[in-house]
């Protein structure tokens, strides 16, 4: 299966041992929104991607690991956009706009978190190494943790493509929920809690019927953008953002907990028009599904395509 990068993206991720970050450029500046109904998140700008704020050009958006301490990767990607001149001018200055969200990964006795320079090397590596599957912010990704790690699941970042009406419509997520990845078109759980038989204990009817629970507050948190090619104003970029986030509910359970920081972010390049929006939130919300599902299975057999963008030779000039 094939996941198309929009025009205007190229997508870079780092990692070590232990947690990464994932880095979603657009180097020309796109409009961008966000969604945020986790009740734990770590984030950041994503203030001024709201309507009503005055910012209408994101240069990134950054997906990272290592909980709070991961935010500090975002500062690296700032300053690598700048020195490929890459912002918004004020007074003679290049301020990019960086925005992004953290999920929690600290599952080792020391504290490893993505730092500025990974965040540089993330982005140095755009468009030439894997970001699907256990890279980047998908390193230390689990899921199912309602009876603690030891009977928690292996996740990653996933992404899957929807094309409609000449738009290209691509979710990206890092699924590292507290409950359990649920296959809509299967009716089956793909990864989540495990019972002490090894079969999967369904986190949402265990919590239901009374079970007993190991919660962390926040140990957890999905994130993930949407990127597409749609010519977009700001209220249209965070109607897709919000819209995705119905994918999540139907392909993570529960979701959107107070143990969790779930949010979700648009960038729309604008070089296709739009026919009728709601096609496009509909695509929102089935690519961030089946993107889901993707990090807890089949994601290292995804294919990635770059859209009318070769990465090894885009020259990076910023409007």
């Amino acid at each position: 299966m094939n996941v198309i990068v929009p025009k205007g993206f190229i997508v870079g991720a780092a990692e070590n041992e232990f947690t990464g970050v994932t880095v979603l450029l657009a180097p020309k500046g796109a409009m961008g929104g966000a969604d945020c109904r986790g009740g734990a998140p770590g984030t950041r700008e994503t203030d001024l991607l709201r309507p009503e704020k005055m910012m209408d050009k994101v240069n990134a958006v950054v997906l990272s690991g290592g909980s709070a301490y991961g935010l500090a990767s975002m500062t690296g990607v700032t300053e690598w956009l700048a020195k490929k001149g890459c912002g918004y001018k004020s007074m003679g200055k290049l301020v990019p706009i960086v925005t992004g969200a953290v999920l929690y990964d600290l599952n080792q006795k020391e504290v490893h978190y993505p730092d500025a320079k990974m965040g540089f090397q993330a982005c140095e590596n755009a468009g030439k190494v894997p970001f699907v599957g256990q890279y980047g912010a998908g390193k230390g990704a689990t899921v199912g943790k309602i009876r603690g790690m030891r009977y928690a699941s292996k996740s990653g970042v996933g992404a899957h493509t929807v094309k409609v009406a000449g738009v290209t419509v691509t979710a990206i997520v890092a699924v590292n929920a507290l409950g359990d990845v649920f296959d809509p078109e299967k009716g089956t759980i793909v990864a989540g809690a495990k019972a002490n038989d090894g079969s999967f204990l369904d986190t949402e009817r265990h919590i239901v019927s009374g079970g007993l629970m190991k919660l962390f507050m926040g140990t957890n948190t999905t994130i993930g953008c949407i990127l597409t090619d749609a010519k977009l104003d700001k209220v249209g970029a965070n109607k897709l953002a919000s819209a995705s986030h119905n994918g999540l509910a139907r392909a993570i359970r529960p979701v959107h907990t107070d143990y969790d920081g779930d949010t979700m972010f648009c960038l729309a390049s604008g070089h296709r028009p739009v026919v009728n929006l709601m096609l496009l939130q509909t695509a929102a919300a089935y690519a961030a599904e089946r993107a889901c599902v993707n990090a807890a299975t089949n994601c290292e057999g995804l294919t990635v395509i770059y859209d009318e963008t070769d990465p090894a030779t885009d020259t990076w000039q910023c409007e």
